[in-house]
Parts: C-alpha cells; structure tokens; sequence
C-alpha cells in the first residue's frame, strides 16, 4: 500500500487552488504563468510532455525556482485543469440552466464538454480518482447541476445523471481522439481506409451466420464512409440518455 500523503500537503494543495501563491519572484515568476506555460506544452505535446523541467526551460528559469510556487507536478496539473474548466461557461454558473429546459440545459453542458477536449485532448489522459475541489472545478459542477435542479431528482440521482452524461461525453472524446490518432499514424483517411477493404470483405464474409453483422456494417459504412463515427455516437447516445432519464421523471 502506498503512504498515505500528509494532511498539510493536501491542505496545501487546496489552498494554492483557490488562490493562495507565493508573491511573484524578482524574475517575474509566478503560478499563473507557471500554469500558462504548462498548458502550451500540454495543448501542443500532450500531458506526458509537461514536466517541471520543460516547463522551466519555456520560461527561461531554473527548475528549482519553480517549486517555491508549484510543488510538483501533480499540483500543477491540478491547476491546468482548474484553469481549462474556466473556459466552459466563465464566472456564469446559470449558463446551462439559462439555455431552456433541462433537456437543452444537459446538451449545453455536453457540447461545451465535447469541445473542450477537442481544445485539450490531454484532459482524456487524466485518470483522477478524488476530484479536483478548484474553484473553476466548483463552478463547473454548480453550473451543470442547475438544469437538473427543481425536475423530480434526489440530489444523489442529480449528481449520477450528471455523470453519466460527461462519463458519455468522455468516452465519446476518446474514440474521436483514438480515431484521429489512427489516421495520423497511417496517413490513410477513415473513408479511403473503408474504400480500400470493402471490396475484400465482400468477398471474404460469406459465412452464413454474419448475415445480419454483414448487413449491419454494410449500413454504417454507407452512412458514415467508416466502419465507426465518434460524433454519431456522441448525439444519438446523449439523446437516448436524455430519453431514460425522462423515463424516470415523476
């Protein structure tokens, strides 16, 4: 088992989330521009690129001048994330709720989801298992509750509707990303890759048993010019969401 981290480090971390920095340095540094500098590396590289190091040398310091601001890594990465989650709706917590029902209030808040990982790919690669208790994170979560706010839910039915709408989103992101990662690697486009084995498919799948597999991909590849689209999966899966969750409304 590992050890268990110190309470005041924990503490700590909160304290520099909501805020409380170190003064800047003589140098100018600081932890939003520390946090800054992370994010470009992070954006252009992904999030296995950003160490205290690489970010030292972006900002032309020494590597130990950064831990008087930032203690490590994972409070930086803390703060990236933090620092992204303001971009979904700014300092406005009614934003979803604002956008009509609570139908429309829940597609708001997994299209500005969607997009943000489209903006930071790097958030897929996070895998946290206590949540990042940020100020941007709160409001991120106040905001997103109140379409569900006042429908018939108990909170813990709101806070579980909730997840599975961005557990959707997440898994939705991961397969566009996947994909993208396919064709940059190959060089080779979804359509010209479904182009290129159809015709070998056609002739191989005569096993009677495929009838309705054969016929099934034989559609989606017709529609989508690709054996799987990401974002087809995105709204028709949110959608039928949309549509259990009313089934379960008084």
């Amino acid at each position: 088992m590992p050890p268990r981290p110190p309470v005041q480090d924990l503490a700590r971390s909160v304290y520099l989330l909501w805020g409380h920095h170190p003064a800047p340095g003589r140098s100018g540094l600081s932890v939003p521009g520390i946090v800054a500098a992370g994010l470009e590396i992070a954006d252009a590289e992904g999030l296995d690129a950003v160490s205290m190091r690489r970010v030292a040398e972006r900002l032309g310091v020494g590597a130990m001048s950064l831990y008087r601001h930032v203690p490590g890594k994972d409070d930086l990465t803390a703060l990236m994330v933090d620092s992204v989650y303001a971009e979904l709706y700014g300092d406005d917590v009614t934003v979803p709720a604002d956008a009509g029902d609570w139908r429309d209030g829940l597609r708001l808040v997994a299209a500005r989801n969607w997009d943000l990982y489209a903006r930071h790919p790097w958030l897929l690669d996070l895998r946290p298992s206590r949540p990042n208790l940020g100020p941007h994170t709160s409001r991120k979560y106040e905001a997103e509750l109140r379409p569900l706010d006042g429908i018939g839910l108990t909170e813990v039915e709101m806070d579980a509707a909730l997840t599975l709408v961005l557990s959707h989103v997440d898994s939705s992101a991961r397969a566009a990303r996947s994909m993208s990662g396919v064709e940059a690697s190959t060089g080779m486009s979804d359509a010209e890759w479904w182009q290129a084995v159809t015709p070998a498919l056609t002739q191989v799948m005569t096993d009677p048993d495929l009838t309705v597999s054969a016929r099934v991909g034989s559609a989606v590849g017709a529609e989508f010019n690709a054996a799987y689209s990401p974002a087809h999966a995105y709204t028709w899966g949110l959608e039928t969401l949309l549509d259990g969750l009313a089934a379960r409304l008084p």
